[in-house]
C-alpha cells in the first residue's frame, strides 16, 4: 500500500519595516506587497531590531539595505539613488517596491497576462500618476523649484497646509476621537487607506484611462471630417478622460507636415471637444475648451465673452442677436448655459454643440 502524501508546511513570509511613527512610502509598500499572492496574508514585523527583522523574508524602509536578491528594500542609505525607468525622482520604499513588483500587480489586479503591452502601459501611468509623488514627498523633493519661484516673486494664492495624502496618512499616526487603537494598528488602516487610493487609480486607469485611448486616437484622427480646421474633435460618449490622450495624439501629430502658412507649432492643436452628457439617447450636449496644459484652468480659446454667465433662452438670444447683421449662420435654439470663466457650454443637442464651436473659432 503506498504511503499518503505529506503535505509541505507553508507559512506566509514575514514582512519587516520599521516601528515609530509610519509615513507614506512604507504602508504603500506594504499594502503592494499583499496584493500579491506570496504575500497576501503575511503578518508585518514593525521594529528597529537587526536581530528582529533578519528573521523576516522582506524588509522595507529600514536596515539600510538595497538588496532584491534577498528581499531587502531601503533607500535611506547614503549611496542610494536609484530611480524608476526613465524618471529622476529618487525612490523610496513604494517606489522600489512597485519597481519591482508593479508589473506582477497589475497583471494580478486586472487579469492581463505579465507580457501584455497594456501591463507596461499601466505600470508606467500608475508610477508617473500616483507613486513619483509619494517618492518625491518622502525624499524631500518639491514638484516645483522653490528657489525660482521666489526668485519669479510667486506666492501661494491661500494657505493648502500640505493638504496632500502622505500628509493625511502622516496624521493617522494619531487616534482619532473615540479611537482606541495601538502603533501598529493604527498603521495597518493608514496602509489600507492609501492603498485604497492606488487600487481605485489602477482601476480606473485600466477601466476607463486605457480604453479611452482607443476613442481619442480614433476622435483625433476623423476631426477634420467633424470641422475642417480640425479643430473640433468630437467623443461618442460621456466619462471619456480624453485630455491626456489628445495631448499625447498632438505631440505625435506636431513633426508631421503641416499646410502651407500654418504654424507648425500650432496645426496639430485642438479647441473644442464636444461630447453628450450621458448615454440616454435623448442626453444634453456639452462643448469643452480644451486647457492649456492638462492641470491648466486657462483654456486655449476660451467660448466667447459675451455667452460666458448666460443661460437657456437668454443665451440663445445673445448668441444669435448679430448673426443675420453678420451673415453669421444662426445657432439653433435650445443653448443651456456658458460657465462663467468661457470653459464650457452646453447644448439641448449635438447640432447646438457642433454650431457654438464652430461659432467660437471665427
Amino acid at each position: 500500500m503506498a504511503e499518503p502524501v505529506k503535505k509541505l508546511k507553508t507559512t506566509n513570509p514575514l514582512i519587516g519595516t520599521h516601528n515609530g511613527h509610519f509615513h507614506a512610502d512604507e504602508a504603500l509598500a506594504i499594502y503592494l506587497l499583499r496584493l500579491l499572492p506570496l504575500y497576501s496574508s503575511s503578518p508585518l514585523l514593525r521594529s528597529r531590531d537587526p536581530a528582529q527583522l533578519a528573521t523576516c523574508h522582506t524588509v522595507v524602509d529600514v536596515g539600510g539595505e538595497y538588496d532584491p536578491s534577498t528581499n531587502r528594500y531601503d533607500h535611506h542609505q547614503r549611496t542610494f539613488s536609484t530611480t524608476f525607468p526613465n524618471h529622476n525622482t529618487k525612490l523610496s520604499s513604494a517606489g522600489l517596491v512597485y519597481m519591482h513588483f508593479g508589473r506582477a500587480i497589475i497583471a494580478q489586479q486586472t487579469a492581463w497576462p505579465l507580457d501584455h503591452d497594456n501591463v507596461s502601459i499601466l505600470y508606467e501611468k500608475l508610477y508617473t500618476d500616483f507613486i513619483e509623488a509619494i517618492d518625491a514627498n518622502d525624499n524631500g523633493v518639491s514638484v516645483t523649484d522653490p528657489t525660482a519661484l521666489s526668485e519669479a516673486g510667486i506666492e501661494k494664492r491661500f494657505k493648502d497646509f500640505g493638504l496632500t495624502i502622505p500628509s493625511i496618512v502622516g496624521d493617522m499616526n494619531r487616534n482619532r476621537a473615540g479611537e482606541d487603537l495601538d502603533e501598529d494598528a493604527l498603521f495597518e488602516k493608514a496602509s489600507r487607506f492609501i492603498g485604497d487610493v492606488f487600487a481605485h487609480k489602477l482601476h480606473l486607469a485600466n477601466s476607463l484611462w486605457l480604453p479611452a485611448r482607443t476613442t481619442v486616437k480614433n476622435a483625433y484622427a476623423t476631426r477634420k471630417e467633424v470641422h475642417p480646421s480640425g479643430r473640433v474633435m468630437v467623443l461618442p460618449q460621456s466619462g471619456t478622460p480624453w485630455k491626456e490622450h489628445l495631448y499625447g495624439c498632438e505631440k505625435e501629430e506636431a513633426g508631421k507636415e503641416v499646410a502651407p502658412g500654418e504654424a507648425a507649432e500650432d496645426h496639430c492643436k485642438v479647441y473644442y471637444v464636444l461630447y453628450p452628457e450621458s448615454a440616454a439617447e435623448d442626453a444634453k450636449w456639452r462643448v469643452q475648451c480644451v486647457p492649456v496644459t492638462e492641470s491648466s484652468f486657462e483654456s486655449r480659446r476660451p467660448l466667447p465673452e459675451a455667452w460666458r454667465g448666460v443661460r437657456d433662452e437668454d443665451l440663445d438670444k445673445v448668441m444669435n442677436d448679430d448673426a443675420e447683421k453678420s451673415g453669421k449662420a444662426k445657432i439653433p435654439e435650445g443653448a443651456v448655459f456658458v460657465h462663467a470663466s468661457g470653459f464650457i457650454g452646453g447644448h439641448k443637442t449635438k447640432e447646438g454643440a457642433y454650431a457654438m464651436a464652430s461659432r467660437s473659432l471665427e
